[in-house]
């Protein structure tokens, strides 16, 4: 079942049936959220609307006592019960968020959950996890969470996140790169090849290595699709490269769905260091992750675990961790390489420059501005 952001049913914007448990609910909020994120869409009005939608729908559906009010009487019940607080006359342990918000009242711009309110369950909802960057991740759930629509208006959402909340996926089976607890990139432990011997113990042709493959299990989102824009913003596994096609093999998270995408449709979830800030040197060295890329003001948008807080940040401020692979852009010494694709080796901080690597015999020294993910 489809989300269905246009429809003013909750159950119809989380995609879910009328009858979903606790888990699917939480499953679909979790996935949504993160997909319309305000810092993972820069400048998208439309993206911070969903983001708020959503998080009214979740907030309201996890809440035992509201979802019993708005399964009988829907958003106006819902309002109905906030009037009457404490009276109101639903019995059952309401395990979601107390009534401190009017999903269906005035009291913000957009009619309902405000963007600071929307952020702040956001990030209670994480805890400690990093829902941008890896599969898995806590999720603490609403808790006993008071809003009351208005927020702190001296305070941007970014700014209100407690914990890196841009790196769980796939449910909570987090643990071991690219996100999949104990398992190394395939099923039951075996790598992405089923098996390091192959079937029957067989063992299997070496493959080349590649230092131009983004590598598998790296968490990507789908931007810039033309003929299923539908999925833009969803996020995936990179589970293999496709040398024949030029293109990724991407697992959709939560499902079972695969895509096939070129490179320029994928953007990667990594990990960087922060760099050459002068106006905040006591920020330089803290870990991000990268949420999004701002073409019009051609910044990273990264979010800072240590600092809980996001920001944008030129690529000449980021250091992009080890084995990370990247586009080179804006080379002017030899401008054939340009939109090529090579492996960060490693970053020498007395030159400011990457060791790239483009083959077994080829390594490049590069500007950090001269390469992208």
């Amino acid at each position: 079942m489809a989300s269905n952001l246009n429809s003013k049913d909750y159950y119809q914007i989380l995609g879910v049936p009328r009858g979903a448990d606790d888990a699917a609910l939480r499953k679909a909020y979790k996935k949504l959220a993160v997909k319309w994120h305000p810092d993972k869409n820069p400048g998208d009005e439309e993206a911070t609307k969903n983001f708020q939608k959503i998080s009214e729908a979740y907030a309201t559906l996890s809440d035992e006592k509201k979802r019993k009010i708005y399964d009988q009487y829907g958003i106006d019940g819902v309002n109905q019960a906030e009037q009457m607080g404490d009276d109101m006359p639903t019995g059952g342990g309401g395990g979601g968020m107390p009534f401190g918000f009017r999903p269906g009242g005035g009291h913000s711009r957009a009619g309902g959950m405000s963007q600071e309110d929307a952020q702040a369950f956001f990030s209670h909802f994480f805890g400690g996890g990093d829902p941008f960057g890896s599969f898995g991740g806590g999720m603490g759930g609403p808790g006993s969470m008071h809003f009351s629509m208005g927020g702190n208006p001296g305070m941007r959402s970014s700014q209100r996140m407690q914990a890196d909340p841009f790196q769980s996926m796939f449910g909570g089976m987090g643990g071991m790169p690219g996100g999949m607890g104990g398992m190394s990139g395939g099923m039951g432990g075996m790598p992405s090849g089923f098996g390091g011997g192959g079937f029957g113990g067989m063992p299997q042709q070496p493959r080349e290595k590649r230092y131009d493959a983004i590598p598998a299990g790296t968490i990507v989102s789908l931007k810039g699709l033309v003929s299923r824009p539908e999925k833009n913003g969803d996020r995936g596994k990179v589970e293999q490269y496709d040398a024949s096609s030029g293109r990724y093999i991407v697992v959709l998270e939560d499902t079972d769905e695969t895509m096939k995408v070129k490179p320029s449709n994928l953007l990667q979830h990594v990990h960087v260091k922060l760099y050459g800030l002068e106006s905040k040197p006591e920020w330089n060295g803290q870990k991000a992750t990268i949420i999004a890329w701002d073409a019009n003001k051609e910044r990273y948008n990264v979010y800072v675990m240590g600092l809980s807080k996001a920001m944008g940040l030129k690529p000449s401020n980021v250091v992009l961790e080890d084995g990370t692979v990247g586009m080179i852009t804006g080379l002017q010494s030899k401008p054939e390489l340009n939109g090529k694709f090579g492996t960060i080796k490693n970053f020498n901080s007395d030159s400011g420059r990457y060791d790239v690597q483009l083959s077994a015999d080829k390594i490049l020294r590069l500007k950090l501005e001269n390469i992208h993910v």
